[in-house]
C-alpha cells in the first residue's frame, strides 16, 4: 500500500517561442567559437607541414577563421520580431 494518495498527472506544457537561457546562449557560442580556433590552429599546423597550393589554401584559412568566428560567436539572442498586419481596410478608405 502506498502511504500517499495518488494525484492526477500534470499537464506539461510547450513554449515554442521562448528564447534559450543567457547562460545556454553564451556556452553555446563559447563552444562555437572554440571550436573555429582549434581549427585555426590546425590550418597553421597543417600549413607547416604541406606543401604546394594546400599551403596556401590552409593559410588562408588560418586568417579568415578568426573573422568567421567573431561573426558566428556574436550572432546570437537577436530579437527578431515579426509584426501582423491585419487584412481589414482602414475605417478611412473612400468607397467607390
Amino acid at each position: 500500500m502506498s502511504s500517499s494518495p495518488s494525484s492526477p498527472p500534470q499537464e506539461v506544457y510547450s513554449i515554442t517561442g521562448v528564447q534559450t537561457s543567457l547562460t545556454e546562449d553564451q556556452s553555446g557560442r563559447t563552444r562555437k567559437y572554440l571550436f573555429s580556433m582549434i581549427l585555426r590552429t590546425l590550418c597553421f599546423v597543417g600549413a607547416v607541414i604541406a606543401s604546394g597550393w594546400l599551403r596556401w589554401v590552409l593559410i588562408a584559412g588560418a586568417v579568415f577563421l578568426p573573422y568567421v568566428a567573431v561573426v558566428i560567436a556574436n550572432a546570437g539572442r537577436e530579437n527578431l520580431r515579426i509584426v501582423r498586419r491585419s487584412n481589414t481596410p482602414d475605417d478611412r478608405t473612400l468607397n467607390s
